[in-house]
């Protein structure tokens, strides 16, 4: 029974923090106004765009991936059992994808910017 309470605590907590990411996700790519990435980070100025709608649809797009990734994570690792290698893929599923989407974003940068 204890064993079923964490699955179900953390399946709990997995699922929350990967909607959050989704709806942060949906929220960028339905904002008419620059969205930024980092929290804190102010978003750039619409003038400083080349395509605003085009840079929060991608932004919004990492948001949701990652949010699903967490899922994934999430679902493989409780397929592998009471483990401690199921800790691998939902571990990786929240921290993997960081570098992966700072460094998108760096890149959104340089393609999107007015010169």
């Amino acid at each position: 029974m204890e064993g079923l309470f964490e699955e179900i605590l953390g399946g709990v907590i997995m699922f929350g923090t990967a909607l959050i990411m989704i709806g942060l996700g949906i929220s960028q790519w339905k904002s008419s106004e620059p969205v930024g990435f980092y929290t804190g980070e102010k978003p750039p100025a619409r003038e400083t765009l080349r395509d605003v709608k085009a840079w929060n649809r991608k932004h919004g797009r990492m948001w949701v991936l990652y949010g699903l990734v967490i899922i994934l994570g999430y679902v493989i690792g409780s397929l592998m059992g009471d483990t401690i290698y199921a800790a691998i893929p939902m571990c990786g599923g929240v921290v993997l994808p960081l570098p992966l989407m700072i460094w998108e974003h760096h890149r959104l940068i340089q393609n999107y910017r007015k010169e």
